[in-house]
């Protein structure tokens, strides 16, 4: 299953590919393709904009359109996609995931701006156990270690969480002082540590090995400055891709060899998939869609 542009077929459309938000013109809506069974990240904000599903769990982040000004919320989905809760959300959302277990759910907001190529941005991530419906509203409120030591800065931002498989160990994005960071979180401990520099929208691996992500590159253009690459998180050894095109999205693993993004097409987006070693080429999958994630 996958995001659906009802507006293909409309050349000129307005596109939000890169996990962005900026109001769009129509609706998406869910599909279904063979071995594709979730959606995953978010990059539009309409009347549904997105959902993950896991082990029976769902997230939609909603706008909910009023006379003045626009409103947004993450509903939890259970089973054929029934809702079980409801959350405000302080901002335009961009990015949701789902722990594999379907146990817990995250997503990120703007609260200021609207891209993450700038540095004009100031972003909210929260994460909710499904279960119990606990929310932790802000990553914010999480002990930040780093270098060893315990860190403190008004500037910190979290944003791109992606759970691993023990219900307890997610990864995100941290920045602050001009520099992102990949962080390890604990859920119990309520902490998050340091681990790479220079990293953007992980995404973790199904053997829990490597990171997926977009890194900042010297010399490329402000409004388009990522390239796609894979942290080894045991030897911290970084691969680059093979995609060379700017790619502004929380890639998805199809499994452990293959990685699945999005990138701006001719109606809105096209999702595109990679091998995730650094070799091979990049190959178009769909057409008018965004937003994959694949339940194992």
């Amino acid at each position: 299953m996958y995001v659906a542009d009802s507006r293909a077929g409309t050349p000129g459309a307005p596109v939000s590919a890169d996990g962005a938000a900026r109001p769009l013109a129509g609706r998406r809506r869910a599909a279904v393709a063979p071995t594709v069974l979730a959606l995953g990240t978010v990059s539009l904000v309409t009347d549904v904009s997105s959902e993950m599903v896991a082990s029976g769990t769902g997230v939609c982040l909603q706008a909910v359109h009023g006379a003045v000004s626009d409103t947004y919320r993450a509903v939890i989905l259970g089973a054929r996609l029934k809702e079980r809760a409801r959350y405000d959300v302080p901002g335009i959302p961009s990015r949701a995931r789902v722990s594999p277990s379907g146990h817990f759910a995250a997503w990120t907001a703007f609260v200021g701006g609207d891209s993450y190529a700038g540095t004009d941005f100031s972003t909210r991530a929260a994460i909710v156990d499904v279960r119990t419906g606990r929310l932790i509203p802000t990553l914010e409120a999480f002990r930040i270690v780093k270098d060893g030591r315990t860190y403190r800065a008004p500037d910190v931002n979290f944003w791109g969480v992606t759970f691993a498989s023990d219900d307890r160990t997610f990864y995100a994005t941290l920045a602050t002082k001009g520099t992102t960071y990949l962080v390890r979180g604990d859920l119990r401990t309520r902490t998050v540590t340091t681990v790479h520099s220079n990293v953007e929208c992980p995404s973790l691996s199904p053997d829990g090995t490597r990171i997926a992500f977009k890194k900042r590159v010297k010399g490329l253009p402000k409004d388009a400055p990522w390239r796609l690459y894979v942290l080894d998180l045991r030897t911290r050894r970084e691969t680059p891709l093979a995609e060379t095109r700017s790619v502004d999205d929380q890639a998805v693993w199809r499994d452990d060899h293959t990685l699945v993004y999005a990138l701006p097409g001719d109606y809105g987006a096209d999702l595109y998939e990679m091998p995730a070693d650094g070799t091979g080429k990049p190959r178009r999958i769909s057409a008018a869609a965004v937003s994959p994630a694949f339940v194992r």
